[in-house]
């Protein structure tokens, strides 16, 4: 995940020397919209029941997912 301390920002000033906008990598633009995608689906699905760890892999094995 992308953190302030590993962006490299560029800022676009106006006439008063407000930040306007701020221009990225794009390699560090397209890490950030997959961050944003995973969080959003983190709670998307906050509410979501859990299955055990054992009970998937049991699960998997009978589906034909996973060899024993």
């Amino acid at each position: 995940m992308k953190t302030e301390e590993n962006l490299h920002p560029q800022y676009v000033m106006d006439a008063s020397g407000e930040p306007t906008a701020v221009l990225l990598p794009i390699d560090e633009y397209r890490e950030l919209l997959e961050d944003l995608q995973d969080l959003a689906t983190t709670a998307e699905r906050v509410d979501e029941s859990i299955v055990p760890h054992a009970q998937a892999v049991a699960e998997l094995k009978e589906d034909g997912y996973l060899r024993d």
